[in-house]
């Protein structure tokens, strides 16, 4: 199996799956090779940005798991364009999954999210995801390759960096108040790598699967539920009239997107069931200093929502 954009994610992904799986991985970063070898992952050098040093990759593989972001800039990825190309030069492999994001829908002014909604790309960046989908789905079409896209929210996981609201909470970052908030959906870092590998070996061709959970929480609920798992202030309210004195653009973005995204194909066609079903599980599960008192007080707030 190979693993392109190898970062936290793939590095979990390696952990779930069995030991009988070889696995490689692309990296453009010569440091990385010592981590990877630690993680019985054999590294392949090779830059998704340079087209020429993929030209092994075709025939590596069985499975190939795309966990590269595309660039930063433009409308298109050229990336995944690249990655298919090289993957395309000799032997296929038997199935390609790409992890996309939940951005592609847009803001759907809270509505429920299934994977045959039309896309709406309100960002450049939704707009280079919609574009690798198509790639993606493009290939597998052509090529007879099962690939399958992954939709995915917001990762968290408190052995994560930056994968959990606490250092958000003590800055006083503010959230809009209750009239103008907006749905947000999650998933555990650790859920997410076991719905890649069952995505590997059980993903319909073409297919499409939202991966989050089942929590169905506005954004200023959730940042209120984890500054109770960890004893904080629940951070201000501001009405989003006022909002961008208070807030970067990336963050104003996240909150103009509204949207309860459905996981029914999760569980049925990947069998996938969630070891962290809502983010209460997963927060409490390994919270940074939480105590039996912060726990019930949590458990308190995720009833109330």
């Amino acid at each position: 199996m190979l693993i392109v954009g190898c970062g936290d994610i793939g590095l979990r992904v390696a952990q779930a799956l069995p030991a009988r799986v070889r696995l490689l991985a692309l990296t453009s970063s010569v440091e990385r090779t010592a981590e990877l070898r630690q993680c019985g992952i054999t590294p392949l050098a090779g830059n998704l940005d340079a087209p020429a040093s993929l030209r092994r990759l075709g025939g590596l593989a069985h499975r190939v798991l795309h966990l590269a972001p595309p660039p930063d800039e433009g409308w298109t990825d050229a990336r995944s364009l690249a990655l298919t190309r090289a993957l395309g030069l000799r032997s296929r492999p038997d199935a390609l999954v790409y992890a996309s994001t939940s951005g592609v829908y847009g803001d759907c002014h809270g509505e429920v999210a299934i994977e045959t909604r039309a896309t709406h790309a309100d960002t450049a960046r939704a707009r280079r995801r919609i574009d690798a989908e198509n790639t993606m789905r493009f290939f597998g079409r052509a090529s007879g390759v099962r690939s399958s896209i992954l939709r995915i929210p917001g990762i968290y996981a408190p052995d994560r960096l930056n994968g959990t609201p606490q250092a958000r909470l003590i800055k006083g970052t503010p959230v809009l108040q209750a009239a103008d908030d907006v749905y947000t959906n999650h998933i555990h870092a650790d859920d997410l790598a076991r719905a890649c590998v069952a995505a590997l070996w059980r993903a319909q061709a073409q297919r499409i699967y939202n991966v989050n959970d089942d929590t169905c929480l506005k954004m200023g609920d959730y940042f209120d539920l984890a500054a109770d798992l960890y004893g904080l202030a629940r951070p201000p309210r501001v009405p989003r009239s006022t909002a961008s004195a208070h807030l970067s653009l990336m963050l104003l973005s996240f909150m103009s997107e509204s949207r309860r995204m459905d996981n029914t194909r999760l569980k049925r066609e990947l069998r996938l069931a969630l070891r962290y079903p809502t983010v209460a599980d997963g927060l409490l599960a390994r919270a940074p200093g939480a105590n039996p008192e912060n726990q019930h007080s949590a458990s308190a707030s995720r009833k109330a929502a």
